[in-house]
């Protein structure tokens, strides 16, 4: 199908605002609020843990971080194959996995280069950079619908849902043209031109929505939602914990640790939303040591499963 394109220019405002000098703020403020926060409270820290008690608990945290990753990997597939793209084997799947760990490299764009270069040589440029640059909205799309159901507790959290609305064979390409000018460290480090002219070329989406890659993405959501509240409930055992209240700014922590590139990963601004947002609802020291042991066990999942692909990079290098 061929998109249509209009003359008038949408939200012209956004070109006259620096988003990378906002970025790079945010990112600083919440990596000092949750400094602050973690040095106020250092007295009252003690990272050490029961293994023959805790550990079958922080195992299974461990095991659904994994599953996120291999959901996430899946939602992928299924977006690149949406645009058109048949695919038979689960080789996709696998490279996702592998070079998930780059997200942690400073610059945020280099996993994105390498599942670019990967595309492009299975199928098209023209593939590989939408599949490449919309992934993340997806993501986004997931965990805001999970994070809307907020509207529990406060009626505007029903608008997260919003997002949603552009993912559809019609409003895609709207999507694809605002993150492909506001994404110009990716076009950079794909050496393609950030030209609107990239938008206007043919592409076979199957079907009306993506609906198999958006479940995927939930789940992709959830499974690290569920890791999060395992180790959570490692360390506070109190039977208070409402389970919606803490998915909902699960999901819009998440969000903004990944809206913020900035952050590699999402480190330290997931974790200074989800102390502001949570509030003095549990124990500062437990939320604190709870977030610490999450970020290194979602981390963990990351380098082991990567490790094959970081192996074979230092051995060229060599």
């Amino acid at each position: 199908m061929r998109f249509n394109t209009s003359n008038k220019s949408y939200f012209k405002f956004l070109k006259k605002i620096n988003f990378g000098g906002l970025k790079s703020i945010f990112f600083i403020s919440s990596l000092s609020y949750f400094c602050i926060y973690f040095f106020d409270n250092i007295d009252q820290f003690s990272f050490d843990i029961n293994l023959e008690r805790d550990g079958i608990n922080l195992s299974l945290s461990f095991l659904f971080c994994v599953l996120s990753i291999y959901l996430n990997a899946y939602a992928w597939k299924y977006i690149v194959k949406w645009f058109g793209k048949e695919l038979k084997s689960n080789n996709l799947v696998s490279f996702y996995v592998l070079t998930n760990i780059l997200k942690y490299v400073p610059g945020g764009v280099w996993h994105f280069v390498e599942r670019f270069n990967f595309i492009k040589k299975i199928s098209n440029s023209q593939i590989a950079l939408y599949s490449t640059l919309v992934e993340p909205y997806f993501m986004l799309s997931a965990s805001f619908l999970l994070a809307s159901l907020g509207l529990v507790f406060f009626p505007l959290y029903f608008f997260l849902i919003f997002p949603l609305v552009f993912l559809n064979r019609k409003l895609i390409y709207l999507v694809l043209k605002r993150i492909g000018s506001l994404k110009g460290k990716v076009f950079e480090a794909l050496r393609l031109p950030n030209s609107q002219n990239k938008f206007e070329e043919r592409i076979n989406i199957i079907s009306f929505f993506p609906t198999r890659a958006l479940f995927l993405e939930i789940g992709f959501v959830l499974s690290k939602f569920i890791g999060f509240y395992i180790c959570l409930n490692t360390f506070y055992t109190s039977n208070t914990l409402n389970s919606i209240f803490l998915l909902v700014i699960f999901s819009l922590s998440w969000s903004l640790g990944l809206i913020v590139p900035t952050a590699p990963g999402g480190v330290g601004v997931f974790e200074a939303c989800f102390l502001f947002f949570v509030g003095k609802s549990i124990p500062q020291n437990i939320i604190l040591i709870t977030l610490i042991y999450f970020r290194v066990i979602s981390t963990s999942a990351d380098l082991l499963l990567s490790l094959p692909f970081l192996i074979r990079k230092l051995s060229k290098r060599i």
